[in-house]
């Protein structure tokens, strides 16, 4: 009796538990499933996200300028619309992992990639085929330094999500830099 009950308990414990395991949003994944991440895992979170806020806010800049160059304007869409969603991936991880973020990207001027305040102020004040210019050439460097942060998460990190994100970004930024240098060089 005391044999049964107790199996009864477990069962129901773990009937419980995989029914709250159930009741998540698609694309969340529970701590448990997070357990494995380790100091690679949690450096790569906390300096892709000022990095990924720095494309976009570059991005915006071609995208306030009514005379960009419409080829330059769709790829300053397609950084944002890629790397909007992966900070609230990699923010939310860092929550998980209980973890903090790294500060604002200021902070960060001498990352990989990472443009400083007076760079930023000159593309902001660019105009015409100069400003699209300025834009291919500071995005290159910005997504170099990406993919070399990327390609180091993908050899060092653990937590499979984000291995996984850094050989997209490794992927897709890649691409992306191939792009800009023949927008570039037809310019």
């Amino acid at each position: 009796m005391k044999r049964t009950l107790l199996s009864a308990i477990a069962l129901s414990a773990a009937l419980a538990l995989t029914g709250c395991a159930g009741s998540e949003e698609p694309g969340q994944q529970t701590a448990a499933e997070h357990a494995g991440h380790n100091d690679a895992d949690v450096m790569f979170a906390q300096m892709m996200i000022p990095h990924h806020e720095q494309a976009i806010e570059m991005a915006d800049a071609v995208l306030a300028r009514p005379d960009a160059d419409p080829r330059v304007a769709e790829l300053a869409t397609q950084v944002k619309a890629a790397q909007a969603p992966e900070i609230e991936t990699l923010t939310g991880w860092l929550d998980t992992w209980g973890a903090e973020p790294a500060g604002e990207h200021g902070g960060h001027a001498g990352m990989d990639g990472m443009m400083s305040d007076e760079d930023l102020q000159a593309l902001a004040g660019a105009t015409g085929p100069a400003a699209d210019r300025l834009f291919l050439e500071q995005m290159v460097v910005h997504h170099e330094g990406a993919v070399e942060m990327a390609q180091a998460q993908v050899e060092s990190g653990q937590e499979a999500g984000a291995v996984e994100m850094a050989q997209t970004i490794v992927e897709t930024q890649a691409a992306e830099i191939e792009t800009m240098e023949e927008l570039l060089a037809s310019m």
